[in-house]
């Protein structure tokens, strides 16, 4: 009897000791990807929920509709219910600053470089490193991205964020109402610089009525827009930019000579009454769009098929293109729409997952970009839809949701417009720093002061509202004041890093 209790003592030890040391191994095996030790769920049999935050120009009525339909996808295919939160362009980065500091739930993260900016929110830590899961959980997204998408947005050798496929160029020039090209006999091949255009701008003002603008600005002018038409690139919002003659070199761009010319272009064409003379005031040319008064619009994504969203935009009038420059690829034209996984995510492999279906599953794709078929849209053909009047769902925005060459094709498109922008973005020139990402949290208190002195003198002196002879020196001086040059200092020092690897 003794001997028999003995020897379950010796069991029971020698057991209790083998499951402590699978224990501690398990507990300790980990690949150092911080999206293994953030998940509390790695069960694939375990339903989970995920929130994906976006931004849109207006938030659809339809949302809670179509959420429920995005969720009979995802629970039979990843077993994970998706709330969907989107957010207005104008709220979303202070929304997210908000849900983040918060520690709210966001596992899937709209990410740019023009909002809740992409560079500056991975210096805080907000997103996961992705290049694990990608391998894992969504090899088909990188096998349908081009390796310099991939490599664009890495930030230390380290992807944070998986780009939006779309037109991945810039390419300025304008867009133009058909009507007044036709009117004008205007010959969209005769443009080859930004001037150009101004013959037809002073015949739409001596020969249309006062509705009609010739060329409609916002507050923010079209510098930024026409970079590329004075061989320069943008390296920081509203700050710094290299010129294609010496790209190694960053410049304040309001020192820059070209900033002068385009100063004194859009000064003579305001005091012309080219354009809307309250320019310096309005936020957002939308509205003026929409009236169908508005000639001609300077713009930096020119694109194969875009006369059907201008057409929508400007007030069902047909709208032609007539380009300045060639295609280029930019870094900023590849980050500028993004989803990235919250560095707190509790799920980040299924946040994976639904990013994967978002870029490959097509059904999924096209419910959240166009809703319900019959209730949202109507089919015309396999490929082709047109939204339904009083759709209640309409962001009109693809670009935010994930692969764009997924789509169906809107009524009037081009069938072979994917064909055509696939081949754009093939062919475009590249920027001789592609893949460089200027870093600003070094100097984030000298940009909060510039951003104080831009706000001051930008508008009147972008939309031609004031003569740059009176206030341009001012400008440039406050800026001084402020920190330009340390900004420029931070930025050279920066690029000279990344000339060197």
């Amino acid at each position: 009897m003794q001997k028999g209790k003995k020897t379950k003592r010796i069991l029971f030890t020698i057991i209790t000791i083998f499951f402590i040391f699978i224990t501690s191994a398990c507990s300790n095996n980990t690949n150092g990807q911080a999206s293994v030790k953030n998940s509390n769920n790695n069960n694939a049999s375990k339903p989970v929920e995920l929130t994906f935050y976006y931004p849109l120009a207006q938030i659809p009525a339809d949302v809670s509709t179509v959420e429920a339909e995005i969720n009979k996808i995802t629970k039979g295919k990843i077993n994970a219910t998706v709330h969907l939160k989107p957010q207005t362009f104008s709220d979303y980065t202070q929304k997210m600053n908000v849900v983040l500091a918060s520690g709210g739930d966001a596992d899937i993260i709209w990410t740019s470089n023009w909002n809740f900016d992409y560079v500056t929110n991975q210096a805080k830590g907000a997103f996961l490193p992705l290049d694990d899961l990608i391998k894992k959980y969504a090899p088909e997204v990188k096998n349908t991205l081009p390796q310099y998408v991939m490599d664009a947005t890495k930030i230390n050798g380290k992807m944070y964020a998986i780009p939006n496929y779309q037109i991945e160029t810039q390419k300025v020039g304008f867009y133009i109402q058909k009507r007044f090209a036709d009117k004008y006999h205007f010959d969209p091949s005769s443009i080859k610089t930004i001037k150009d255009i101004e013959p037809l701008l002073a015949s739409i003002k001596q020969g249309e009525s006062k509705e009609v603008v010739p060329l409609a600005m916002s507050s923010i002018g079209n510098w930024d827009h026409l970079l590329l038409a004075y061989n320069l690139e943008k390296i920081q919002d509203k700050l710094l930019v290299i010129n294609y003659n010496d790209p190694t070199k960053i410049l304040n761009m309001y020192e820059t000579p070209e900033f002068e010319q385009y100063l004194e272009m859009v000064r003579d064409w305001y005091k012309k009454g080219y354009i809307n003379q309250d320019a310096a005031t309005i936020k957002n040319v939308n509205d003026l769009l929409k009236t169908g008064n508005v000639a001609v619009q300077i713009h930096n994504v020119l694109k194969p098929g875009a006369e059907i969203a201008q057409k929508n935009a400007n007030g069902g009038q047909d709208i032609i293109q007539a380009a300045v420059t060639k295609p280029h690829v930019l870094t900023n034209s590849i980050i500028t729409t993004m989803l990235a996984i919250n560095q707190k995510s509790h799920n980040p492999e299924a946040a994976m997952k639904f990013i994967n279906l978002l870029n490959t599953d097509k059904q999924l794709y096209n419910l959240i970009c166009y809703g319900v078929e019959g209730k949202n849209y109507t089919k015309i053909s396999d490929n082709m839809i047109k939204i339904n009047p009083d759709a209640g769902y309409n962001p009109n925005a693809n670009w935010v949701f994930g692969n764009t060459f997924n789509s169906f094709l809107k009524e009037g498109e081009d069938p072979k417009v994917n064909e055509q922008t696939l081949e754009m973005n093939k062919t475009a020139i590249p920027s001789p720093i592609l893949g460089f990402k200027f870093v600003a949290e070094p100097v984030t208190a000298e940009i909060a002061n510039l951003q104080t002195v831009i706000d001051q003198y930008l508008p009147g002196l972008v939309t031609g509202t004031v003569d740059p002879k009176s206030k341009l020196k001012e400008f440039r001086d406050k800026l001084k004041e402020a920190g330009i040059d340390k900004v420029v200092a931070e930025g050279q020092k920066q690029l000279d890093k990344f000339l060197r690897k």
